[in-house]
């Protein structure tokens, strides 16, 4: 079934060549394609945020279970298996969020 009414949306490739349409914009993802920033450009230092965050992960991965497999029975195995493995995971989660954004 077709129809003859033109009504509708249709699509015109030229509508989107016009540049007096794109004044005032962002670039286009083609202007970005003929200059795009390198990536050697960037701050991407591992520096002292990249290292905070290896210590927590070796706190977290190593530390952590190890405190909860030497957890004296006295103590409690309820404390030792749900108390300590939430604090090296939100201390984890936090830092790497902290450590991997850029202000």
């Amino acid at each position: 079934m077709t129809s003859s009414d033109d009504s509708g949306y249709v699509h015109d490739p030229a509508d989107f060549d016009d540049e007096s349409a794109h004044e005032g914009e962002e670039p286009t993802d083609d202007e970005w394609l003929e200059d795009p920033a390198h990536p050697a450009a960037t701050d991407r230092e591992f520096g002292t945020r990249g290292w905070i965050l290896v210590g927590v992960i070796v706190f977290a991965f190593v530390v952590s279970p190890l405190t909860i497999a030497f957890w004296p029975i006295e103590l409690g195995y309820w404390f030792a298996l749900l108390i300590l493995p939430l604090f090296p995971a939100v201390l984890l989660a936090t830092t790497a969020i902290w450590a991997t954004t850029r202000a």
